[in-house]
């Protein structure tokens, strides 16, 4: 909907005029506000916010729209803009926190960093990948000795080995593993 066709249809009937803009551009503010408030917001909070949108919306409508060109960038534009307004008012609200929850937040968001934990994923693959390249029944052993805590007696039943026969293997294939991690530039 361009602007000329919007002043068009406001002058004719600005009741239909308002029912096009919800009904075209609805989702698309609301998506642009639930960006916006998702994480504070209830969601009386976001259709509120969605409603100012489309009040402000109409009240420039009420005036010349000849200077606008883009109707969408116009409700792109006030939709953020009121998004935020209503984002900063919700967190004021919300700003009851005292310096303890602050702290223990703060110890939170600190205790996970992303880059190590794509390096600790990086690494289990590499693990796992050298750990199924000894073969049979080696890799059998490492994972349930270290991925499942199972015993040598435990192992032993799956495998059809005996318990001393099992902790042999494990030792030997521990020894093979460490060479190829080391191969591989990973040191443990």
């Amino acid at each position: 909907m361009t602007s000329r066709e919007l002043a068009d249809m406001m002058q004719k009937s600005p009741a239909d005029c308002h029912k096009a803009l919800v009904k075209e551009y609805g989702r698309y503010v609301y998506a642009i506000v639930y960006n916006k408030l998702r994480g504070c917001g209830t969601n009386e909070d976001m259709e509120e916010c969605v409603s100012d949108v489309f009040a402000d919306l109409f009240m420039k409508c009420e005036l010349d729209m000849s200077d606008t060109d883009d109707i969408k960038y116009l409700i792109s534009t006030i939709a953020q803009r009121k998004a935020i307004d209503s984002f900063r008012s919700l967190s004021a609200k919300a700003n009851h926190i005292t310096d303890a929850d602050e702290d223990d937040m703060q110890e939170m968001v600190s205790d996970f960093s992303v880059d190590e934990h794509v390096d600790r994923s990086e690494l289990r693959r590499i693990l796992l990948d050298k750990i199924d390249e000894l073969g049979e029944p080696d890799s059998t052993i490492l994972i349930q000795k270290f991925y499942y805590n199972k015993n040598a007696s435990e192992i032993a039943k799956s495998v059809s080995m005996t318990a001393s026969a099992v902790r042999t293997r494990c030792s030997r294939a521990m020894d093979k593993l460490r060479t190829k991690l080391v191969e591989c530039g990973v040191t443990i």
